[in-house]
């Protein structure tokens, strides 16, 4: 509590109310995620207006792609919940797992099985998250072109920062990332 006035009667105010002071939050800034919030899906534009589409028409080192398979590719999620986290993206451009042909889920199943050997060997991870949301409903941020999300996970990540605060501290570039991972890609056994 702090006291405020003149000579004459002090007014008590609490200090949470006052502009600078601190609270119980930190603050972790992360301004490069505003071009996400900001945009979204929506700030692709191009050919095919779809990130996963306009990718293999770009470098590896520009799209973040590490990998590319005949009928699949990975690449690095440009908005990651973990460093190294991965997508592994049909070049198809369709919607749904099922719309996927045999030979397109075998290639896809395999790439992801080698993700997780390439995070092991390059990062270590204690454990992995695997997902594909389907449909804007089910959570997908680009809804219109499958995508399988590779999340590298260690004990103690999921702490209070992206739970309470909705931040997550990333401690590798993407460039590093992408570089250590697509070196390490055809090694991992």
């Amino acid at each position: 509590m702090s006291e405020l006035g003149g000579a004459s009667e002090p007014v008590v105010v609490d200090d949470f109310e006052l502009p600078g002071v601190p609270d119980a939050f930190q603050r972790l800034w992360t301004p490069h995620r505003l071009a996400y919030v900001k945009g979204g899906q929506e700030q692709v534009t191009g050919k095919h207006d779809c990130p996963f589409c306009e990718a293999p028409d770009r470098s590896d080192e520009d799209s973040l792609i590490v990998y590319r398979g005949e009928l699949a590719y990975v690449v690095l999620n440009l908005f990651p919940y973990n460093p190294g986290h991965l997508l592994v993206c049909p070049y198809r451009h369709v919607p749904d797992y099922t719309d996927l042909t045999l030979a397109e889920t075998a290639e896809f199943a395999a790439l992801t099985q080698q993700a997780m050997r390439v995070l092991r060997a390059v990062s270590n991870p204690s454990g992995f998250n695997l997902g594909m949301n389907q449909g804007v409903t089910g959570g997908a941020g680009i809804a219109a072109h499958l995508h399988q999300h590779v999340v590298p996970r260690w004990g103690g990540d999921g702490n209070f920062m992206p739970i309470i605060a909705g931040t997550k501290a990333i401690t590798q570039t993407l460039s590093d990332a992408r570089q250590q991972v697509a070196a390490a890609w055809n090694n991992a056994e």
